[in-house]
């Protein structure tokens, strides 16, 4: 059975820092920090998803359109198509901008593949990144504040017609949040009063203590 939705409550809020009470956010799936490849099968799945373009053409890029297919299909067997009908759909930026070799639009990908055969879809890349940074699983302990990733998002002005009523902005991990957060606020600041919730394909989670 695919796995549902479940919403980011008081009980694990604390566990995204840069979230507050007044965010609305789901996840499907939970990916262990440091689990690597064999922790669980989500964490295999969040591997493939984020192979990167330069696999393109060898045998193990099969795995990142699997893992695209399989995100699509859990995602859209446990939201609802009449809000998916109705909402605009926000994929996060990769960390590479639009204009880098590296450029991995993975989740505009799985948001395409999760609306196919919808009699409507809108699905807009509202934000984008200016500049690229580093990968968060390559960057150590770093990890940007919200207010310096606004700095490195814009709103894409081409795409604002028509206006959302309601957007969801979608993203593969939730950690701290920082990024839903700056995402959040550029587009609330454009569409004030649209409603804006964050649905992640996981969360991350810390192994306990005595295992692997």
């Amino acid at each position: 059975m695919p796995p549902r939705l479940t919403k980011v409550d008081e009980l694990i809020l604390d566990q995204h820092g840069s979230l507050t009470g007044e965010d609305e956010c789901y996840h499907l799936l939970e990916w262990t920090k440091g689990g690597g490849y064999s922790a669980s099968e989500t964490n295999q799945l969040i591997a493939n998803l984020k192979k990167g373009p330069e696999k393109r053409g060898f045998p193990e890029y099969y795995y990142k359109e699997r893992a695209i297919e399989t995100a699509a299909y859990n995602l859209r067997n446990t939201i609802n198509d009449e809000w998916l009908r109705k909402a605009t759909l926000v994929p996060i930026p990769p960390s590479s901008c639009k204009a880098d070799p590296n450029y991995d639009d993975r989740m505009t990908q799985v948001l395409r593949a999760m609306t196919r055969g919808l009699s409507h879809r809108d699905i807009r890349e509202l934000i984008i990144q200016r500049d690229s940074v580093t990968p968060a699983h390559l960057s150590g302990d770093y990890r940007p504040s919200v207010a310096e990733i606004v700095e490195n998002y814009e709103i894409d002005e081409s795409l604002l017609d028509p206006t959302p009523t309601v957007i969801g902005i979608f993203d593969d991990i939730l950690t701290a949040g920082s990024h839903f957060r700056a995402a959040k606020q550029l587009l609330s600041q454009r569409f004030p009063g649209v409603s804006i919730i964050g649905v992640f394909i996981a969360r991350r989670i810390f192994p306990q203590p005595g295992n692997p």
